[in-house]
């Protein structure tokens, strides 16, 4: 109770110092204007892998610095670059004591053009039985950063052509993981694989407003700016996937909140900012920054996904996945006292969006990292459809929405308030 009496005077302190200077920079105008563009038919639907997510990226990085914000640590611009390198696989032979196996039951998480396993080349060999989860044991291999080779029992068969999808693209990967569909467990074997290689160059947009006291705490407020491109006409004769809400409300939010708290200026932690690339296709965008950071370092993550329509409790409303796995949710609400604003809890739990968003990677780390979201996600009419338009969006709410962010977030950003961890992922 001390804790949040103690909070609620500093935010009273915060709001009273700030309360002009909300409206005028989180406004239905700016998030209009910013949303107009980022959904707008010209960015195509911001798919990854094409000139059109790079036309959105330009756009996000010129708002940050016309925010003043700092390039991220070790850039030198707002773009945070890395490869995604896809092996085609060209041909795959084996043999397990003597016995041919047929090339569609190997299959290779790599990024290396060639593979040559035998009994000596020091791969770790080991087995996954009959009644085991297929792609929950799988996982733990393609995860790791050793060199396997996996004999997968045939009981699993139906299953296992499903294996290449962890064989898609993916970061440069030091180690090799082999799938092997047989019954046998041989002493001798030899499989040599080869693949054709690509290369495709991503990026994420980010930025940071250092902190003062505690500069070496990070506060994440984060989005995905990419969406579906351009697909099939509907209808309407409409092939583009604007993605308004999903995410371009999110990366608006995130937006308007760096202009907020640069201009504010009392943040006592690092915040920073983070346009993700690549969530439709897989999260690349969130795991690869992920990676670049120490997360017993980063004291909260605000993830924010598709904000542009009503809740399920009408306006001034919306939940937060993960709700029951940390603070964050009861700090969050204790800071907006008196607002006629509330967060709730994520009211879709078979769903599972606390793992489906750009948050998992930091949260699997122990981080206290949720997403904020008003979606129904039982009846959101417009999700992954070319009727994702900012005409469906409801853009006074959504202003109240990114304005409660601003004023939950106080007593986080300011180093009043540290989110309980959440439990790591084994």
């Amino acid at each position: 109770m001390k804790r949040f009496i103690s909070t609620a005077c500093f935010l009273f302190a915060t709001v009273i110092a700030s309360s002009q200077s909300i409206d005028k920079l989180i406004n239905v105008e700016e998030v209009e204007r910013i949303e107009k563009i980022l959904s707008s038919d010209a960015m195509e639907g911001r798919k990854t892998f094409t000139p059109s997510i790079d036309r959105a990226a330009d756009f996000i990085g010129e708002e940050f610095k016309k925010n003043n914000l700092q390039y991220f640590p070790g850039l030198n611009g707002y773009r945070q670059q890395f490869s995604m390198i896809k092996a085609k696989l060209l041909s795959a032979e084996a043999t397990f004591d003597g016995q041919i196996i047929e090339q569609k039951n190997i299959v290779a998480v790599t990024t290396s053009a060639e593979i040559i396993i035998h009994n000596t080349s020091g791969y770790e060999k080991v087995k996954i039985a009959a009644g085991a989860n297929l792609f929950r044991e799988a996982s733990k291999y393609t995860q790791s950063d050793k060199n396997y080779l996996v004999i997968v029992d045939t009981s699993l068969a139906t299953s296992f052509n499903r294996l290449g999808r962890f064989s898609r693209e993916s970061f440069k990967k030091k180690n090799n993981i082999v799938f092997v569909l047989s019954a046998l467990d041989p002493a001798d074997y030899e499989i040599n694989i080869k693949n054709e290689l690509s290369e495709s160059k991503l990026a994420n947009v980010l930025g940071i407003i250092p902190g003062k006291s505690k500069k070496d705490e990070y506060v994440v407020f984060s989005a995905h700016y990419d969406h579906l491109g351009i697909g099939k006409p509907n209808d309407q004769n409409d092939s583009i996937y604007n993605g308004a809400n999903d995410d371009a409300a999110g990366t608006t939010a995130i937006i308007l909140l760096s202009k907020y708290f640069k201009l504010l200026n009392n943040n006592e932690r690092t915040l920073v900012f983070v346009a993700f690339t690549a969530e439709e296709i897989g999260g690349f965008g969130s795991r690869y920054f992920s990676q670049q950071m120490d997360p017993e370092k980063v004291m909260a993550m605000f993830n924010i996904e598709m904000i542009g329509t009503e809740s399920k409790w009408g306006t001034n409303s919306a939940y937060i996945t993960g709700y029951e796995k940390s603070d964050f949710g009861k700090i969050l609400q204790a800071n907006l006292v008196d607002s006629k604003f509330h967060f709730e809890p994520d009211p879709y739990p078979k769903q599972n969006l606390f793992m489906r968003s750009d948050n998992a990677t930091l949260a699997a780390q122990g981080v206290p990292a949720h997403t904020i979201s008003t979606s129904k996600m039982d009846s959101e009419k417009y999700y992954h459809t070319q009727g994702d338009e900012i005409g469906t969006l409801d853009m006074n709410n959504m202003a109240e929405i990114i304005k409660a962010i601003a004023l939950s977030s106080a007593s986080i950003v300011g180093g009043k308030d540290t989110p309980t961890r959440i439990a790591k992922s084994p």
